[in-house]
This record gives C-alpha cells, structure tokens and sequence, in this order.
C-alpha cells in the first residue's frame, strides 16, 4: 500500500548517507577521548592478511564486541600478538569506516592481560566433557549405507539449508528429509537447537540428523560449545552429522557428534550415497559376474576337450563308460557353480531393484499418496501461510486435480 505523505511533513534538513556517515566521523574522531583509548577485551576471532591483523575484540560478560586492525607497519612493535582467546589491553584510536558504515579501532599497541574469560571457560568445559568420554571415538556409530528418511536442522533463513537441499536431491533422489527449524545464532539458540532435535526424536523417523549452519564469525558460533547442546547430541538416539561451516576451529558439537564435516554441502555428501555412484557398482558386479561365469564355462569346456582326446587312446567300452562319467561329473559341477553365481546374481539384483523402486517418486504416488501444490508451483508441506479459498494443485498417481481450500485444520501440538 503507497501511503500519501504531505511535502510540508518532509523536513528539509533530510541528509544523504554519505552526509549522515560524514557527520558521525566528525563526531567520533576528532574527540579527544576516541583519539588515544585503552580498551581491554577477549580475542573473539584473527585473520592475517597482507595489509594487516584484523580481529575482533569482545567482551563476555557484556556481549559487546569491536573490530580491530593492526596496519602490517604495526605489527613488529606490538608487544603482545592478538591471538583467539588472548585477554589484552589495546591502545588505538577510532576511525569510522564509510564504505560500510562502521567504526574500527586502529591498534597501535598491544599488552598481554592472560587467558580470555571465554577461552577459560571453553577450555574448563572441554576437559570436562572429554573426562565425561563423551567425545571418545569408541561411542561414534557409524552412519546408516542407505537412509530412507534424514531430519535437518537449522534456520530455515540460512543458506546451509538451501546447500543441504541441492546435495541432498542431486545425490540421492526420492530420500525422505524432514526440516526442523532452530535458532543458530544468538542466546536463544542452545534451547532452539533442544528443541529441534527432540522434534526429531518423537517424529521417529529419521535414520540421521545433520546440524548444520553456514559459518560466520567464532562469536557467533557460541551456541555450538554450549553444554546442553553438545549433551543433547549425545543422548540422540540416531547418528547425528554436523556441518557447522567454519573451517578454522572445531566446535564442541563438532567433536560430540558421530561425524562432522567443514560445510554443510559436505555434511549432506556424507549423509547419503551418490545414486551415480550406486548404478556404476552395480554394474561393476554384473560384470565381474559375467567374466566369473565365463572363465568357468571355458575352464570346463577345456577339461572335457582334454578329456575327449584322452578317451580316443583307451578301448572303446572303457572309453564309453570314462567319457559318460566325466561329462556326468563335469555337467554336475557346472550345473553346481552356475546356479549358485545365478543365484547370488539374481538376490542382488533383486535387492537393487527394490531399493531403486522405493527412490522412484512414481511408486511413492502410486499407493496412494499425493503432491500439493501451491499457485506458484511450490510444494505445501504444512497448513503454515495456507488461507481458506485458496486455490491448490493435487498430483496423484494418474493425473491432478485442482481444489479450493474450504476448512484448515491445523495439527501442530
């Protein structure tokens, strides 16, 4: 809706962003107190880079944190190196940065004030729980070959939730994946990741559960060492997979889980097999089966030619009953070893061939369920943004169909 707004209510002293930015850095840096400041804090996150150090200096206790630079000029004469979990006290100025709209601190020196209050309690808290031996490999399972049905979660605004979805559909068609939205960023988000995974729990059907998020700053990743999380990743009755995104640090969940991975594209890969890959090795049997039973047909067939030569020497009532006894023998033991290839050869195929139907959607429509769709061709998975008299698209197993929404019934608990 366009609101109306009178020219006389517009004030003429609007400025522009650049005006605006402007005129906070004419505020903070000329000021004498932000010209020359000691601030001490905990090293939350470093990077090297060829112009300088740039990291994040935070305050625990407070949630606060400020980006830093050290301009590589600087480097040699700080007396202390800013180092993830490092407490220090920092002399620098404030600069305002317009590009972006921030501030930073231009460090010009650096004082060691021991370990940081969050590396401390991370540190107190891993001992903890490795003494606990909840991170000892033996208590690892291992991840199911050929999962029907895999629980997701993360926050449905997250790009991890949208790498999961390609990898998942291009590696292994047909799978079942069940979303469980949480929080994974902010104080809430220990008790939204609870929340997700017990979710999972009581649906009871999912065979594997990947926790994942798409990076971001260590600050922002607190929720991963959190206690109760790492516990409840513990306690889930089935193989959970991380995949965290943050190449540079291994959180507590990391180490808990039964498997992790630096990406959530690369959690989905190992979550379940390449269809691809599937059909190509099972080609591979087919033929190794072919060869198998080739190499023992030409084996035998040599040994009766030899056989036969042999026969022509002896006399021929002798050579009759030799020669019937042989091929007697020779067409038992074909008989014997074909089978049993055949047979082997048929029990796989066959159990290839159920797999590969319960993958195919067709089937899955063909005993009665059905796809709903939405006017803009998007599936309907819940009665969640659903209105009455609202138009959907039904697929079923032989045509669709085409219904107006007359009643919601809403299930959730």
């Amino acid at each position: 809706m366009n609101h109306y707004i009178p020219n006389q209510l517009v004030p003429d002293t609007a400025v522009s962003v650049a005006g605006l930015t402007s005129y906070i850095q004419q505020l903070l840096e000329p000021d004498e107190q932000l010209r020359q400041v000691w601030v001490t804090g905990e090293v939350s996150s470093a990077s090297k880079y060829p112009s300088g150090l740039f990291f994040t200096l935070q305050d625990p206790e407070a949630k606060a944190t400020i980006s830093c630079v050290v301009w590589k000029s600087q480097l040699n004469k700080l007396m202390q190196l800013p180092v993830q979990g490092e407490q220090l006290i920092i002399l620098g100025s404030i600069r305002v940065y317009p590009q972006r709209g921030q501030y930073q601190l231009i460090v010009w020196q650096a004082l060691p004030a021991g370990e940081g209050l969050q590396a401390l309690r991370y540190r107190q808290l891993r001992l903890r729980l490795e003494a606990e031996g909840l991170f000892d490999p033996e208590r690892k399972r291992s991840l199911p070959t050929h999962p029907q049905t895999i629980a997701v979660v993360t926050s449905p605004q997250a790009a991890a939730w949208g790498d999961i979805q390609r990898t998942l559909k291009q590696r292994y068609p047909g799978l079942h994946v069940l979303f469980s939205p949480a929080l994974v960023q902010g104080e809430q988000a220990p008790l939204s990741i609870l929340a997700a995974i017990e979710r999972v729990e009581r649906d009871g059907r999912a065979e594997v559960l990947i926790l994942s998020r798409g990076g971001g700053a260590v600050e922002e990743l607190t929720c991963f060492n959190d206690e109760r999380v790492v516990k409840a990743i513990a306690n889930c009755s089935i193989p959970v997979i991380t995949g965290i995104g943050h190449q540079r640090d291994e959180s507590l969940a990391d180490l808990v889980a039964d498997a992790y991975a630096h990406t959530p594209t690369a959690a989905a890969e190992q979550a379940v097999p390449e269809l691809a890959t599937l059909y190509a090795e099972h080609r591979e049997r087919i033929e190794a089966l072919n060869e198998a039973v080739n190499e023992q047909l030409q084996t035998s067939l040599s040994q009766l030619q030899r056989l036969k030569n042999s026969l022509q020497r002896l006399p021929i009532d002798r050579q009759i009953r030799q020669e019937k006894q042989g091929i007697a023998w020779k067409r038992q033991q074909l008989v014997q070893v074909t089978t049993q290839h055949l047979q082997h050869a048929s029990q796989h195929t066959q159990m290839l061939r159920q797999k590969l139907t319960t993958l195919d959607p067709q089937s899955v429509l063909a005993r009665g369920y059905a796809v709903v769709r939405q006017q803009d061709g998007a599936i309907a998975r819940s009665t969640d943004g659903l209105e009455l008299g609202q138009e959907l698209q039904i697929q079923l197993n032989k045509g669709q169909i085409k219904v107006k929404i007359s009643e919601i019934i809403d299930t959730k608990e």
